[in-house]
């Protein structure tokens, strides 16, 4: 008995600290010895968390493998997919490691390390959302020379702003942007200190809020278009109404589930405090990562370029003929 207290009382093998709010796992954090094993307790929530970052993890690197695998995929558009699917494959990847640091090698400074990973893999995915929403303004106002060399340029740019920011987020918690020193600035996201999980969320809301002003004006553009298509042949068909409804519906479905999956989150961010319940911080993340597993499903599976591509891999039958010329995102 006293040798259980013992081990009660120093905590060993058990997870010093998580990235969310410590405190809400301390009754699950108590070694328990009996005489036939050591019995570990781990979180639920922990665990749909790996789930999901296996899951994650998996789609997207079918993706990225892809579109590295084959040449005919290097226009501006899949490069930015590419870029998402880098982005979001990390993230899932920072999930799984999260979830095995926490309970294997828990430590502070690799609990920094782990957060300051997973804020710049997701903020890259969202930022990467953004540059892909701009190519798609893009292809559309500037139809004429998307295929220019000029649009490759800003990609590179994009994508150097891209990575550049979300670099810079990630290190914030390693440079001294935490609560490791004080417990009183923490956050509902631990060990991130409230200005930082700020500054996170009211990024969001602004690549929100971009993304919302360039899908209005994609929608005024492709309404514009399908007027013009009907003033020239006098009569707006059942095919034109069909194909807009269709187009306008899709970008209603890719706002509608961004939206589902990060808002919550970001809200709570701003609004939550640090002796909240855990719960609430975990069952608002956990649709946040979802968007990591939609975003494969809505860029690229049902790209038809990049179906052709999966067909040739893992089927090996299917024969293309002739040259193939990869569309534009106005066209898809």
């Amino acid at each position: 008995m006293n040798e259980s207290a013992a081990l009660n009382e120093s905590g060993v093998g058990s997870p010093q600290s998580s990235w969310l709010e410590a405190e809400a796992f301390d009754a699950n954090r108590t070694l328990v010895l009996s005489s036939a094993a050591l019995e570990f307790h781990v979180n639920p929530w922990d665990i749909m968390l790996c789930l999901s970052g296996t899951v994650i993890a998996c789609e997207n690197a079918i993706v990225v493998a892809i579109i590295f695998y084959t040449p005919t995929l290097r226009n501006p558009m899949f490069v930015l997919i590419g870029s998402l699917a880098t982005a979001d494959l990390l993230a899932g990847m920072g999930l799984i490691l999260n979830f095995a640091f926490q309970y294997l090698v828990s430590s502070e400074t690799i609990s920094l390390i782990t957060v300051g990973f997973l804020v710049a893999s997701f903020t890259a995915s969202i930022s990467s959302l953004l540059a892909i929403t701009v190519d798609r303004y893009l292809s559309l106002y500037n139809a004429l020379t998307y295929f220019s060399e000029k649009t490759l340029h800003y990609v590179h740019l994009m994508l150097v702003g891209t990575w550049g920011a979300s670099l810079g987020l990630g290190l914030l918690p390693i440079l001294g942007w935490n609560c490791l020193d004080d417990a009183s600035t923490c956050s509902i996201v631990r060990p991130l200190n409230r200005t930082n999980l700020t500054l996170l969320a009211t990024s969001f809301f602004v690549i929100f809020a971009l993304m919302l002003s360039l899908y209005f004006k994609i929608c005024k553009i492709v309404c514009h278009h399908a007027h013009q298509i009907a003033l020239q042949q006098h009569f707006f068909t059942t095919s034109h109404y069909v194909a807009t409804k269709k187009g306008v519906s899709t970008l209603a479905i890719i706002l509608g589930t961004f939206g589902a999956s990060w808002l919550p989150f970001a809200i709570y961010c701003l609004v939550g405090e640090r002796d909240y319940p855990s719960v609430y911080t975990y069952a608002t993340l956990l649709p946040a990562t979802y968007n990591s597993m939609i975003n494969p499903i809505i860029y690229a599976y049902r790209n038809t370029e990049i179906q052709r591509s999966i067909y040739m891999l893992f089927c090996g039958c299917f024969q293309t003929k002739g040259s193939y010329r990869s569309r534009s995102p106005s066209e898809v």
